[in-house]
């Protein structure tokens, strides 16, 4: 829900080199994309995925607070674990 200029900013300081959406109003762009937001407060909660090899979601998280959010971490464990299957299935 970043405005513009703090988006670029996210994309410069990570090097980022996918779309990422800024200046999503609730609840009308958060329909429209399928996010998951909260009323009471007019926002949209963390979400998180982790693409495999083809860009399809391999894994996802939705989250309403700070606890059970993939981490930094967890996304590697993740796509190493995949990455591992993909091997043993070849």
């Amino acid at each position: 829900m970043d405005p513009l200029d703090k988006a670029k900013e996210t994309v410069e300081q990570h090097k980022l080199t996918f779309p990422v959406v800024y200046g999503l109003e609730v609840p009308r762009d958060a329909d429209k994309i399928g996010a998951f937001w909260e009323e009471r407060r007019k926002i949209i909660h963390a979400t998180s995925f982790i693409l495999d090899s083809d860009r399809k979601v391999a894994d996802a998280c939705y989250s309403v607070g700070p606890i059970g959010r993939i981490t930094a971490e967890d996304a590697l464990s993740h796509i190493q674990f995949f990455k591992k299957r993909k091997a043993q299935q070849s």
